[in-house]
């Protein structure tokens, strides 16, 4: 009698190990395709995006500033995408300096329409100065506590770059 209990809870543990593998098989299997899709929306929305701009900037004759800091920011974007397909990691530096580019289309903007100074320029300049003293926290960081992944567990155009 015993030696049955014991059969049966053996058999038992092992569907419950196999249906646990196999969930989380389909389930692993649903994000990866969740984010190869969300990655391909994001990156097309981006291109379209920036060519929308690109074309109205041929149409009216000329780019200001502004519209060359707003192709500089879907570069950004673009490149983000990439670096996340590659990699799953989410470059927050990138993010970062779409912030800035943004923060400094809106200084252009102020200077340009308003022609004039005051607290408003002081304050995004200050933003400004908060992030890229944030990015250089992040690159002494990184440096100074590199990723504990191994250069062989990353994919292999990472492997390239890094040799």
């Amino acid at each position: 009698m015993q030696e049955k209990i014991r059969a049966l809870n053996n058999s038992t543990g092992r569907l419950h190990r196999t249906l646990k593998e196999t969930a989380d098989t389909v389930g692993h299997f649903f994000v990866d395709g969740f984010h190869f899709l969300a990655l391909f929306a994001i990156g097309a929305a981006t291109v379209w995006s920036a060519a929308v701009s690109f074309f109205g900037m041929v149409a009216k004759g000329h780019a200001s500033l502004a519209d060359i800091l707003l192709l500089f920011i879907y570069l950004e974007l673009g490149a983000m995408v990439g670096i996340y397909f590659r990699t799953t990691r989410l470059p927050v530096r990138y993010l970062i300096y779409i912030a800035i580019t943004a923060l400094g289309r809106v200084l252009i903007e102020i200077v340009g329409a308003e022609h004039r100074t005051g607290y408003d320029i002081l304050i995004v300049a200050g933003a400004i100065l908060m992030l890229a003293i944030a990015v250089l926290v992040l690159r002494i960081g990184s440096n100074r506590f590199p990723s504990e992944t191994p250069v062989s567990d990353l994919p292999p155009a990472k492997k390239r770059s890094k040799s």
